[in-house]
């Protein structure tokens, strides 16, 4: 038997070509192999090294950018893996799995007055954002205006938003441009989707009968001919930024509900 002992083999322009020791073999320079088989484990640093399959079962390979990983499968295609929802002033802060949000943002709905006289929903936006660089976005959400007794001028709803991802004006109060006359929705500023609020409706026969404007989410609250504080009562069943309806004669309107803000969680 012959035997050649080596601790280098190089190319003929000395480059190139591979170095022995330990039981090692290392390549120095690019290595190209057609059929390659592994009889054990592959490790490294390398980027291209999947990582172990062991108790992986039913995750997917994610990637940061950088390095790789296996990830739980939460949620179908387009499904949320989480929702968010704000009804006060606070903070989002991001999940360590999300990556992306879909934001809908209304604001505030303006307060009613009497003899038909409502107020104006909030004005809705919407937005799709990147967040894989962003930890925490502040939430902002516009209360309702208050009511106002007959002819007289209610509160105007408040600015909702997103950080300054999406900005939604509150609608105006009863009699806010002209005394008896509707009053307009809110103006929405900022987002990717941008809807005024419904505007409200002016004075008018029988009293009582004047319903808040619309907002995103729904109608307002409910009117009365007979009840007294009937749209004031059952403010809380109108949909969020609704503008308020009005009451009977000259009683004080309801007041407008207030924004919301969804945040839908994707992975």
């Amino acid at each position: 038997m012959t035997r050649l002992t080596v601790s280098q083999v190089k190319d003929l322009g000395g480059q190139g070509g591979m170095s022995f020791s330990g039981g090692a073999i290392t390549a120095n320079g690019s290595l190209t192999v057609q059929h390659i088989v592994v009889n054990g484990t592959m490790s490294g640093s390398s980027g291209y090294i999947i990582p172990s399959q062991s108790g992986q079962g039913g995750r997917y390979l994610y990637t940061n950018g950088s390095t790789i990983s296996w990830a739980e499968i939460s949620g179908g295609a387009g499904i949320p893996n989480g929702i968010a929802v704000y009804n006060g002033n606070s903070t989002w802060n991001k999940p360590n799995w999300c990556n992306r949000i879909w934001v809908k943002c209304t604001g505030g709905g303006g307060g009613g007055s009497g003899y038909g006289e409502s107020g104006a929903a909030g004005a809705h936006t919407e937005s799709f954002v990147d967040v894989t660089n962003i930890n925490s976005i502040s939430v902002s959400v516009g209360g309702g205006g208050g009511g106002a007794n007959y002819s007289n001028r209610a509160g105007n709803g408040g600015t909702s938003s997103f950080g300054n991802y999406c900005s939604s004006g509150g609608g105006q109060g009863a009699n806010r441009n002209h005394q008896h006359d509707g009053s307009l929705g809110g103006n929405p500023s900022q987002g990717s989707v941008k809807v005024y609020g419904g505007s409200s409706q002016g004075h008018r026969n029988p009293p009582g009968l004047g319903h808040g404007g619309d907002s995103f989410w729904g109608g307002s609250s409910p009117t009365s001919h007979r009840q007294q504080q009937w749209a004031q009562r059952y403010r809380g069943h109108a949909a969020w930024g609704a503008g308020a309806s009005s009451c009977r004669n000259r009683e004080r309107g309801g007041d407008g509900r207030q924004g919301i803000i969804v945040v839908y969680e994707f992975l």
